[in-house]
């Protein structure tokens, strides 16, 4: 017998209509590779920080609800942090899951991309993409780190397999709002066959008390969040394309 595949497991949830298509099974895992300045989930950035789980375990959980999502017309999304930091993980989830019918989500930043080799994807219904910035400078203010190009490469990856994507980009006034940025990847996502909507998440700081109870600061404490103009504006930077917004 194989020894079981563990992975550091942060908490799950259900959510409905956020985190890809109906009510869902969400687990986000523990560990990423990026110190996103708006990041209101500072509490998953280290695998240590999570519970150890068997992927046996972790399929006990969802199977708990597996009538309801099937009623619900939802999935499983697995998300993070970055699951693509535990791949093996990850995959045996998502085949465990596929093989259940479920439908199944991965939501990522794409930073880790080459990680995922066609047997993950091939057990992936819909990708949830986080492009964190269009413009290489603004993407490494953003991250504190990295590069955009994997995510990019990772993009055009998911266009020629034919896997449905949903883009999210997240607004910061002063930070992810230049003008040439967002139209640099509206006009990017026009060259995908694949994108079925773009997701604009205004900047919130709901997630400050996190930092404060881990005695770190919050990076945009004294930033602004965006106004429902400002939201709708973006929006149509991608609309006028084409591109579907929410």
């Amino acid at each position: 017998m194989r020894a079981p595949t563990i992975g550091s497991v942060h908490s799950f949830d259900i959510s409905t209509g956020v985190d890809g298509p109906g009510s869902r099974f969400v687990a986000f895992l523990a560990g990423c590779p990026l110190r996103c300045a708006y990041c209101h989930s500072p509490d998953t950035w280290y695998r240590r920080k999570g519970q150890p789980m068997s992927v046996d375990d972790l399929m006990l959980e969802i199977e708990r609800y597996r009538r309801f999502i099937h009623v619900a017309g939802g999935g499983v999304t697995i998300s993070g942090g970055e699951p693509l930091q535990q791949t093996p993980f990850t995959r045996e989830v998502l085949q465990r899951c596929h093989a259940l019918k479920l439908h199944t989500a991965l939501d990522t930043s794409g930073f880790l991309g080459d990680r995922a080799d066609d047997t993950l994807l091939d057990a992936t219904d819909l990708v949830l993409l986080d492009v964190k910035s269009w413009d290489p400078d603004i993407y490494r203010r953003v991250t504190g780190t990295g590069d955009v190009r994997p995510t990019l490469r990772f993009a055009r990856r998911l266009s020629a397999r034919g896997m449905p994507m949903w883009i999210r980009c997240v607004l910061v006034p002063g930070l992810t709002d230049d003008a040439a940025n967002l139209e640099g990847l509206a006009d990017f996502l026009t060259t995908l066959s694949t994108v079925e909507r773009v997701e604009v998440l205004p900047f919130h700081k709901l997630g400050a008390h996190k930092y404060a109870q881990l005695g770190l600061p919050f990076p945009l404490a004294d930033n602004r969040v965006p106004s429902a103009d400002e939201v709708d504006r973006v929006r149509q930077t991608f609309a006028v394309r084409g591109l579907v917004t929410c």
